[in-house]
């Protein structure tokens, strides 16, 4: 075999072991808490025709898709993104749903990121889509949901960051601001350069006003107190309108009792351009990027052929595992299963025991010994595998069962095996 054929490409890696383990264990604790807010799993393809995902959508450039032709010549793009899928099946298959529609996902997407970024080009995402509810409750609902996703994770320390694209989008318009000076001045502004926003505004022709509130646009972050900042940087109507349903987002986000984990960012500027009114990202200690992100897109079905409110976001289930393995915050992978050792004298007796616990719900290894095996070696074996019970069969009905937590030893015949607390 080629030496190459053992490595992974750049910007995709391998997940085996106990840290597979605990990242399907992850996923099935948030799983379980979209399916508690009612929502559905919908599956779309890994891949899509390049239209789905193209510039008039407002997804990621065309250099950072993954693209490829199928044997009808048609351009196809592997999935950056699910939310432009999810609303492409949504308009197929939802076009006459009454009430809104909440679907809920879990896969990978890809991102051709420049190697010297150090990033994963292939991330597991996991997210959240409600459609057809344009208000304030359904902004709250997501933000809710975030928080409980993140508490569940095991996350303590944490903070939801909500901006309002329509503020940003306000001040451009009574400003009268080109599309090119716009994108400088976004960069700008994520960046909180303050000396870069003052610098291109010098030259432009526009009142003070507006030049001080686009300055002062990253220094609106905080409390709900920032809002008030907020209503006073800006007085045109739709920048006013944004802060309003800030405001409202923040009463509903009371009722849950979940608003100290929440803070807003008037800087805040989502890369994806489909986005059109609440944006909101999750933060944590030890990764320096978001671990979940998202928002409204209200303009975004209409491009697939139904007009319709929506909102959504997505977990980065990479980056929170990473950030909760920093944290040293534990992710118990299930209960563990028991490694049964036996001789091969024994075969008959390790496999009909490891039938019957199976049946009753204990998830066995069976492991055969052979002449000269070192029981160190297994106990080391068990514990990076991360089994919580070591049993050695030491005669048709004598087990010697090792708890590896280290609290007893025990020599048990098979029936008391079987009433076991494994």
């Amino acid at each position: 075999m080629k030496r190459q054929l053992l490595h992974t490409p750049q910007g995709v890696r391998d997940i085996y072991g106990m840290e597979c383990a605990r990242k399907l264990a992850l996923q099935d604790r948030l799983h379980r808490k979209l399916a508690a807010y009612g929502y559905h799993d919908i599956e779309t393809p890994t891949f899509e025709f390049f239209d789905v995902f193209g510039s008039d959508i407002g997804t990621i450039p065309s250099r950072e898709l993954f693209k490829f032709f199928d044997r009808d010549g048609n351009t196809l793009v592997l999935r950056p993104d699910f939310t432009p899928s999810v609303v492409r099946a949504a308009a197929k298959f939802y076009m006459e749903e009454p009430g809104p529609i909440r679907m809920c996902y879990q896969g990978s997407a890809f991102i051709n990121n420049l190697n010297y970024q150090g990033r994963l080009k292939e991330n597991t995402h996991m997210g959240a889509e409600l459609l057809g509810d344009g208000s304030a409750d359904a902004d709250a609902e997501m933000i809710a949901l975030i928080v409980e996703l993140m508490l569940e994770s095991g996350l303590r320390e944490f903070q939801v960051s909500v901006g309002q694209v329509e503020f940003f989008k306000g001040l451009l318009e009574e400003a009268g601001i080109d599309e090119e000076t716009e994108e400088k001045l976004r960069e700008l502004i994520v960046n909180k350069n303050h000396f870069g926003i003052e610098e291109l505004l010098e030259g432009l022709d526009m009142e003070e006003a507006h030049r001080r509130a686009f300055v002062r646009m990253p220094e609106l972050f905080g409390g709900p107190e920032v809002l008030d900042e907020a209503w006073e940087a800006a007085a045109n109507p739709l920048s006013r309108q944004a802060v309003e349903r800030l405001r409202e987002v923040y009463q509903v986000l009371e009722l849950y009792g979940l608003q100290d984990y929440v803070s807003f960012d008037f800087g805040m500027i989502n890369r994806y351009r489909y986005y059109s009114g609440v944006i909101f990202r999750a933060y944590t200690y030890g990764t320096g990027e978001p671990v979940v992100k998202g928002g409204r897109y209200d303009s975004l079905m209409a491009k697939f052929g139904k007009a319709c409110a929506a909102t959504g976001f997505v977990v980065v289930v990479n980056q929170l595992l990473a950030a909760l393995d920093r944290q040293k915050i534990p992710v118990p992978a299930g209960k563990g299963a028991l490694l049964l050792l036996y001789p091969e004298e024994l075969r008959a007796q390790a496999v009909r025991l490891a039938k019957e616990l199976r049946a009753r719900g204990t998830a066995v290894e069976l492991a055969r010994m052979a002449d000269g095996d070192r029981e160190d070696a297994h106990l080391s074996y068990a514990k990076i595998n991360g089994h919580r019970f070591l049993a050695r069969m030491l005669g048709e009905d004598r087990i010697a069962l090792c708890r590896l937590d280290g609290r007893e030893n025990r020599v048990l015949s098979a029936r008391q095996l079987l009433e076991e607390e494994l």
